[in-house]
């Protein structure tokens, strides 16, 4: 089996791969003061409700964009499942070509979704990433990474907001029953959802003019769901997409491994 890890600066999504097959997905919260011990009893409960064996784990993959908590992920792993972890990052290979100004400074989350979409929906590609922030990567027709966009996510914009605004209170990330909020709830929902969902629109828009031919729309990430729900201009809602890239990295590297050696 393997396991793969995606690091990000809220959470980190963790899911096991028996063959091609996706057999179990959990969501925990990004902690940068976890240590190994830490990390190995989290695990063993999860893999204990799962009916897993950390034995049968044969590799490890894992993308990241928090680098002061790789060296207790990196420990915890070989302790747990005496394997090497696969690292995504400069060096290993991807299948992806990158034509932006510097290749290195591109995150591994970025990279991963962008290598998923091309294997399970083919180019020309936009992919949305609803987390910490939300990124739009351009992928052309020939399948090569040309660039992107960096936005604050919308729980980061609400946080903002509530930390700045004494008065304004914390509210449900769901659309309001009307654009128009008939109290502050409501019309802080609208401003959130409505206008974020239009940023999103907008920007999807402005990249399509950058594409001779149509790209498909793909999007994923912890906050996808309700605007993925809510827009005609996002095609595929896919929210295992970094897991598929993950285990597509892994693949690729694996196959290139000599006999008997580690990817």
């Amino acid at each position: 089996m393997l396991l793969a890890l995606d690091i990000g600066n809220t959470n980190v999504v963790a899911g096991v791969f028996d063959g091609e097959a996706l057999r179990h997905q959990w969501r925990l919260q990004t902690d940068r003061r976890r240590t190994a011990d830490e990390w190995g009893l989290l695990f063993r409960q999860l893999f204990a409700e799962a009916g897993l064996r950390s034995e049968d784990v044969t590799g490890v993959i894992v993308s990241s964009v928090v680098p002061p908590v790789m060296p207790e992920i990196e420990r915890f792993i070989v302790r747990a499942f005496g394997v090497a972890p696969l690292i995504v990052g400069p060096g290993i290979r991807t299948g992806l070509k990158i034509q932006i100004d510097n290749p290195r400074e591109l995150g591994a989350d970025r990279v991963t979704n962008a290598v998923a979409a091309v294997h399970h929906y083919g180019p020309p590609l936009i992919v949305v990433d609803f987390g910490t922030a939300t990124t739009f990567c351009l992928i052309d027709e020939t399948g090569t990474y040309r660039g992107g966009v960096i936005a604050p996510g919308v729980m980061v914009a609400m946080e903002a907001l509530v930390q700045n605004a004494a008065k304004l209170p914390k509210v449900e990330l769901v659309p309001p029953p009307d654009v128009v909020g008939k109290n502050t709830v409501e019309a802080l929902q609208s401003g959130l959802f409505y206008g974020y969902l239009s940023l999103v629109e907008g920007m999807i828009e402005r990249l399509k003019r950058r594409f001779s031919v149509p790209p498909t729309v793909v999007a994923t990430g912890g906050l996808a769901e309700p605007f993925a729900r809510s827009t005609k201009r996002i095609d595929v809602y896919d929210p295992q997409l970094t897991l598929k890239g993950l285990k597509r990295i892994y693949d690729l590297n694996a196959a290139s491994s000599p006999p008997g050696g580690s990817p």
